[in-house]
């Protein structure tokens, strides 16, 4: 008898609308290496805890969720990052080509095992990436890390051809300003085979989750976004 691979899963999303075109459910899957000061999900950020799944369970409970996702919808792979678990999220994605399911996995592009990203890209129907920044300061002060493995998975991303979503956080007092939208706009320019670009406004809901993970939070002082500009932030890239 085959024996599947076992990852940590976070929650599940049946009836996803944003995370990829049409109806989805989306998977959130344990684990993160980044540290990002808006992150609203800090309870993501450790693997090996949460629900233990097989690769064939997971796949199994999208399937029962067919009907709904079949009339161009599938399923997402989120986070946590998802890239962590590699082994875990390459042999669902697999099987859920076998299975005739579109596949998307949500990514900030980190956290993965090299082994095995050509795998996952060619398994990956779509890819929505987040970008963080845009430059090695501001990564490495936004997120704690360094734009080594983000930059080697864009390379693999442009070698692969992937479907992109391309999405950013914009906050205020860090991003919000003309002059970052500007150099966005270009860095953006070195992609292909972009489908959907996208500003989300920066809010601070998940900051009740770091008190009661006694974690410290770094933007206790920012203002929610203001949803306006950043649509017309938005459009700018567009235009």
């Amino acid at each position: 008898m085959k024996e599947f691979k076992e990852g940590y899963i976070h929650s599940v999303e049946t009836m996803g609308l944003v995370d990829g075109p049409n109806i989805r459910i989306v998977i959130f899957m344990q684990g993160c290496i980044l540290r990002c000061s808006f992150c609203h999900n800090p309870d993501t950020w450790v693997k090996n805890i949460n629900k233990k799944m097989t690769s064939k369970e997971v796949v199994d409970l999208v399937r029962k969720y067919r009907p709904y996702i079949e009339l161009g919808g599938g399923v997402t792979f989120s986070g946590g990052e998802p890239l962590v678990q590699s082994e875990f999220l390459l042999e669902m994605l697999k099987m859920c080509k076998k299975a005739g399911i579109h596949t998307c996995i949500d990514t900030s592009g980190t956290g993965y095992d090299i082994n095995f990203i050509d795998d996952i890209l060619k398994y990956t129907d779509l890819v929505i990436l987040d970008i963080k920044a845009i430059d090695e300061e501001n990564y490495k002060k936004l997120t704690g890390k360094n734009m080594e493995q983000v930059n080697m998975f864009i390379a693999k991303l442009k070698q692969h051809n992937n479907k992109l979503w391309l999405r950013q956080v914009i906050v205020p007092t860090i991003n919000d300003n003309l002059d970052y939208i500007l150099k966005l706009k270009e860095y953006i320019n070195q992609f292909e085979n972009v489908e959907k670009i996208e500003l989300l406004p920066y809010h601070n809901m998940g900051k009740e989750k770091y008190k009661k993970l006694n974690i410290k939070y770094k933007l206790d002082n920012i203002d929610d976004m203001d949803k306006d500009q950043c649509k017309i932030f938005e459009n700018m890239l567009k235009n």
